[in-house]
């Protein structure tokens, strides 16, 4: 940070997003959550110091009230955080909370508050210029993680009334203003089944799932950090931030599923097709088929989004999408993806933080076959064995000249099917074929 502000002012580089003050006071989480609290935003009962050891953790904790969670200051992405639900699982949690937090970001300071237990992860994004004026533009859906981290992200909530959009969205902007914060950024909340919002923390940058308030809005988000930066100022006002449509986005990670709902995986994209010739999709990557997905950077590959004048035609054109994408050489996380848009729970946006433990309390399995879904599958497997067949007895499109005229009309196949075969005739009558 004082490289770049030295050469911010000995070259007159301008760099494009908030200014110093305002990453270390939202990046710090106990500096944030006393800013938000002076600010008059809602935050979460706990204790505002640095907690010192695991006896006074166990102390805060009583006095806050279990369970609480235990979270790195300088904490992000998941990392450091543990939640208690008692005096052992404190200990335990501040013991390996501070290595965590020491190895990821060189800072072992934790701080504890309470456990808001099933909550939503809902944010506000927020738009500032460097002439004090800053917006809402409506909130982000983010509550399906896995290990504290967002897998399904979608704009707008199906959770909020406008009464709590705006509530949030004018302390979200409260606190923008708290910190003289300009350009775009993220306030993120916990919201309890009543509607309670808490303040969690701010990102200080544009986040992975910006898309899905850019197709809502109409905005631009980089063009608009980018005029900021330039020094204009704002170009709406609040009453001009629509919500237009529904937009929903997918994390494609090269990832196992089956593991953990999500362990990373590593290899040679030996066949990757994007599926935009769907309509209304957008697809935002860094790599193409070839490209090499290894240990050292983050396993995402691409967000996947897709756009719809309501929710249920979004989610349908992202079944769409996930059909048609093309992977191969590594795992990923298509198939759990499939899953969740389509689970009733979802569909009815009856979610939490805890969707997917709850939904796959032994882990996700894969799709479970309908009897009339297994069915179609092995006709589908027969047919085109069956065509395969056929087509092999073609030379150039011209029937060969049998040595004797073949008089089969009825095949009887075998079809593997997981761990099970499956008997399967096939007969031919004239052009038709039945299965």
């Amino acid at each position: 940070i004082t490289s770049s502000l030295s050469l911010q002012e000995s070259e007159g580089v301008t760099f494009i997003g908030p200014d110093t003050h305002a990453i270390q006071a939202m990046g710090d989480k106990i500096e944030s959550k006393l800013l938000a609290k002076n600010a008059k935003v809602n935050t979460i009962p706990g204790f505002d110091g640095v907690v010192k050891d695991a006896d006074e953790a166990v102390r805060i904790a009583r006095e806050i009230g279990y369970p609480v969670m235990i979270k790195a200051s300088a904490g992000g992405g998941g990392k450091g955080m543990r939640i208690a639900w008692d005096d052992e699982e404190t200990r335990e949690g501040f013991r390996f909370s501070s290595q965590e937090a020491a190895s990821s970001f060189g800072d072992d300071r934790l701080l504890i508050e309470k456990f808001i237990d099933n909550p939503r992860h809902i944010e506000i994004q927020i738009l500032a210029d460097k002439h004090g004026n800053a917006l809402w533009l409506n909130e982000r859906e983010c509550s399906i993680q896995r290990r504290n981290q967002k897998v399904v992200e979608e704009a707008p909530s199906t959770f909020l009334d406008p009464e709590t959009r705006r509530a949030m969205g004018e302390q979200a902007v409260a606190l923008a203003k708290a910190v003289k914060y300009s350009s775009a950024g993220t306030v993120e909340f916990l919201v309890d089944s009543r509607k309670n919002f808490y303040f969690l923390e701010m990102n200080t940058r544009l986040q992975v799932e910006h898309p899905v308030t850019e197709c809502i809005t109409g905005l631009d988000l980089v063009q608009e950090m980018i005029r900021v930066a330039k020094g204009y100022p704002l170009r709406h006002k609040q009453a001009d931030i629509p919500i237009n449509g529904w937009a929903v986005e997918c994390r494609v990670y090269a990832e196992d599923p089956y593991k953990s709902f999500g362990l990373p995986s590593i290899g040679k994209l030996s066949q990757y097709q994007e599926p935009l010739h769907v309509p209304s999709v957008r697809v935002d990557s860094g790599i193409q088929q070839g490209s090499d997905i290894s240990i050292y950077y983050d396993p995402m590959i691409s967000k996947l989004i897709t756009y719809g004048s309501n929710r249920a035609e979004a989610l349908k054109r992202m079944e769409e999408a996930l059909d048609n994408y093309v992977i191969r050489g590594v795992a990923h996380n298509i198939s759990l993806l499939r899953e969740v848009i389509v689970h009733p729970r979802f569909v009815q946006g009856d979610i939490s933080t805890k969707f997917l433990p709850e939904v796959y309390p032994d882990g996700f399995k894969g799709h479970n076959l309908t009897d009339l879904e297994r069915r179609e599958l092995l006709a589908t497997a027969a047919s085109l064995y069956v065509a395969e067949q056929l087509r092999s007895q073609r030379f150039l499109g011209t029937p060969r000249i049998p040595i004797a005229k073949s008089k089969r009309s009825s095949w009887d196949l075998s079809v593997r099917l997981g761990d099970g075969i499956y008997p399967v005739s096939v007969s031919k009558d004239g052009s038709s074929f039945s299965v």
